[in-house]
């Protein structure tokens, strides 16, 4: 029986999470939830699963969770909030495995620590290796325990290199659907609406990782967890845009031989595979073989999507570029959604913060998510400043218009 802490749990990877714990009752037991601020969601969680603990948020939800557990006659599971209730979720004495899919750094302090208490952790949370990837794959190293990426593409590498040594492999090959503006010339990337951007033509996801995908910057976070997932440079991770999103990933091997792993587009498979590593345990994930009769395949363009030549950029050096690289960009993409800016600033506003973060590793996590402030802070600035522009000119227009 593999006992189980979700990190997010009211999020999708962690609703998948538990639908399939359900789907195998005798393998899966689930000890702890960090549900985040989603109350009635972690209130039918914690009434259908009965975990040891639950952390909210807020101090709030988790009052008013404490009060209708007790309801319910369920006063004996614990309750708690904040940062330090999600670490406490992660570290759990009963728990083995951890799965990180709390999204942006709030999950950051929680999944590291899990890392530092011996967990096995599947990462849904992109996020935590692009700012701190450093530091965590080398605590992973040192507590002699994996990272299993749960994030399909590199769930599919993970998959992939189990024909093949490290040192065999020539390159790893990420593919992209290319998002809905693929065929869109960049000359009308001023005039995309927020309605537009969150029209993914494959996958439905969350808000902030559909614009990413739009950008092309959800790949380039990818290509940062790749280089350290599988320790491996920049220049060995390659981008290429598959429309159909058929294949997940390809690993190209010295002597020419390329692995490509394709399956059903259904979370629940590499959240299994994550889950029950190195065992593969039947399922009815099929994917329809015949269906592979058209597949598409052409070069990024980085001109077009410069977020993803940016992530690169970060990629090479390391350290606070890429915790900056994160954090602008979340920064930007809200501001976006909210009307503050237009689609084709928000890699205006992350390249400017790039070029005012001084390089350099960052030995701690306190130091990541100072960096994190500061890089949010100046993104906030440059939003301000371009927000102020945006709403002059509508205004210069409505009185031309008048």
């Amino acid at each position: 029986m593999k006992r189980i802490a979700i990190l997010g749990s009211t999020g999708s990877i962690g609703r998948s999470t538990l639908d399939v714990a359900k789907s195998y009752p005798g393998r899966f037991q689930i000890v702890t939830l960090a549900a985040g601020g989603n109350l009635e969601a972690a209130f039918e969680q914690a009434r259908r699963w009965r975990p040891r603990l639950i952390s909210m948020a807020a101090e709030a939800d988790a009052d008013a969770l404490r009060s209708r557990l007790k309801k319910e006659g369920l006063s004996e599971m614990e309750v708690v909030h904040g940062a330090a209730g999600t670490v406490r979720v992660a570290t759990h004495c009963e728990v083995d495995f951890v799965v990180s899919a709390i999204v942006g750094v709030a999950g950051l302090e929680a999944t590291y620590e899990a890392v530092h208490a011996g967990k096995t952790v599947g990462l849904a949370n992109k996020e935590c290796l692009v700012a701190a990837g450093e530091l965590i794959t080398a605590e992973a190293r040192r507590q002699g325990k994996p990272l299993l990426p749960i994030d399909s593409e590199h769930n599919a590498v993970h998959q992939c290199l189990r024909g093949g040594k490290m040192e065999e492999v020539e390159r790893i090959w990420l593919t992209a659907s290319g998002g809905p503006f693929l065929n869109t010339p960049s000359s009308k990337f001023s005039s995309i609406t927020v309605e537009q951007a969150l029209t993914h033509p494959t996958w439905k996801m969350g808000r902030r990782i559909t614009i990413d995908s739009a950008t092309l910057m959800n790949k380039g976070f990818e290509v940062i967890e790749a280089c350290r997932l599988f320790h491996i440079p920049p220049a060995k991770v390659e981008v290429i845009v598959h429309p159909q999103s058929t294949i997940h990933s390809m690993v190209e091997f010295v002597d020419g031989s390329i692995l490509a792993q394709f399956s059903v587009t259904d979370m629940r498979l590499p959240i299994l595979y994550a889950l029950t590593y190195p065992e593969r345990i039947q399922s009815d994930m099929r994917f329809p073989v015949s269906d592979l009769r058209h597949l598409d395949f052409c070069p990024p363009d980085m001109n077009k999507f410069p977020c993803l030549r940016l992530a690169y950029e970060a990629a090479e050096t390391g350290g606070a570029k890429t915790a900056a690289l994160n954090a602008a960009d979340e920064v930007a993409v809200a501001a976006f959604l909210e009307g503050s800016i237009r689609f084709d600033e928000i890699p205006r506003i992350i390249e400017e913060v790039l070029s005012r973060t001084n390089s350099g590793e960052l030995e701690s996590i306190r130091k990541v998510l100072e960096a994190d402030a500061a890089a949010r802070q100046t993104a906030k600035e440059r939003v301000a400043v371009l927000h102020k522009d945006l709403r002059k000119t509508a205004h210069s227009r409505a009185t031309s218009f008048a």
